[in-house]
């Protein structure tokens, strides 16, 4: 080998070290940068740039980094200090704020640190099956981008109890961890015995978790909406107080039930004449679940998709809903309201309407994780305006307003 030829060889290796030099050092300094932008101007970073490319990807691909995100306390860690009016009692706790994080975001208890970061009040994990399952085949979750909504057909997709309970135990050994988080139980798809994977589900999780949810209002999986029947629900029910009864700790864990919105008005007397029986009580409601109208999204091309639709579209529906479950109630069951919440008017509305907290998640996929602080500032900020001085002096306040006109 000639001495040119080394000498040429040498010069590439030096050029190619200089330009692989200068590539780490420009990647190190658009990291810093970043981080930066990401410390200094979170709220904008995530609206003007991560959120557009999010919503590029497939639904569910999104949905999974999304939780990601969380599970890797990725995501900006809320500024905004909660407002003593925000202050909220919960079966013995203090929530910071009554905004929590519906069931189907963190199905599996990965995000629940992640999610405190974003300033939820509360967390629900689930829906969670004794024996892990796939749900239902993909795709199985789109966007309904110009109605801000989404249809899901996940058809409780779980990696079931075991999985899920040994994260909890986990959270609740750290000392840094306080939250109230609750956790939201549904039957396996092929079960032989449904009543028994909901009872199996109280003896798991009742030593765990805050408040348990009896789901038995999602529209994807078959059969499930049936457990709503007022003979059904009385016997699930009984079971249910009967296995919380039966837990060596934690033995008062509140109870909440998860209606589906395509009630009618008898199936919502049905259910509470269910409630209110010594056998068979419920400490709270949560209103509602997805729903199969595709009212408000007609015209949209995905409306023939099947599954549960959630977002703007069902907000009227689910606040009418909770009045009129806080109406039959007299307003003794704690309601959590769910259903197109998007703002903190939308989160008033659904208090004044009988809900005594209120959950998000579908605004959460198109807005981003500052919609939390937004939610929460609105809202103390109409507090504060209409003359009240906490969330419990809102509750119930105009329900009879949303109940259907006749």
């Amino acid at each position: 080998m000639d001495q040119d030829h080394l000498n040429n060889a040498a010069r590439k290796t030096w050029k190619f070290g200089r330009l692989r030099s200068l590539f780490i050092v420009t990647a190190g300094a658009t990291a810093v940068v970043a981080g930066l932008t990401a410390y200094k101007k979170q709220e904008q970073m995530f609206r003007t740039f991560v959120m557009p490319v999010v919503r590029l990807l497939p639904a569910e691909t999104s949905h999974h980094l999304a939780v990601l995100a969380c599970k890797y306390r990725m995501c900006p860690v809320s500024q905004y200090q909660d407002d003593i009016n925000l202050h909220t009692p919960f079966f013995g706790r203090l929530l910071s704020n009554p905004i929590g994080i519906a069931a189907g975001f963190d199905k599996n208890a990965e995000a629940v640190s992640g999610l405190r970061d974003l300033g939820f009040g509360f967390i629900e994990v689930g829906t969670v099956t004794p024996v892990a399952q796939e749900g239902n085949p993909k795709p199985r979750v789109f966007r309904l981008s110009n109605d801000r909504a989404i249809i899901n057909r996940y058809g409780f997709n779980s990696e079931g109890h075991q999985a899920v309970l040994q994260r909890l135990r986990l959270l609740r050994s750290r000392e840094d961890f306080n939250g109230v988080v609750g956790v939201n139980l549904g039957r396996n798809k092929s079960t032989m015995s449904p009543i028994a994977d909901y009872v199996q589900g109280v003896r798991v999780f009742g030593p765990v978790a805050d408040y348990l949810v009896i789901n038995v209002s999602s529209p994807n999986t078959k059969g499930l909406r049936d457990m709503q029947n007022k003979d059904k629900l009385a016997e699930l029910l009984e079971q249910v107080n009967n296995a919380r009864s039966g837990l060596d700790t934690n033995k008062k864990v509140p109870i909440f039930l998860k209606l589906s919105p395509d009630l009618s008005l008898d199936d919502m007397k049905d259910i509470v004449w269910v409630i209110k029986r010594k056998q068979s009580p419920v400490d709270g409601l949560i209103v509602s679940n997805t729903t199969v109208s595709r009212k408000n999204v007609e015209s949209n091309e995905l409306a023939s998709q099947e599954g549960g639709l959630s977002g703007p579209p069902l907000k009227a529906r689910s606040t009418e809903m909770i009045a009129q479950m806080y109406e039959l109630t007299g307003g003794k069951i704690p309601i959590i309201g769910v259903g197109g919440v998007a703002s903190g008017y939308d989160a008033y509305e659904k208090i004044e309407a009988g809900a005594s907290y209120v959950q998000v998640y579908t605004a959460l996929v198109y807005e981003g994780p500052n919609l939390v602080a937004d939610i929460k500032a609105e809202l103390s900020s109409l507090i504060t305006q209409l003359g009240h001085t906490s969330v419990q002096d809102v509750v119930g306040t105009n329900s009879k307003f949303y109940l259907p006109k006749k």
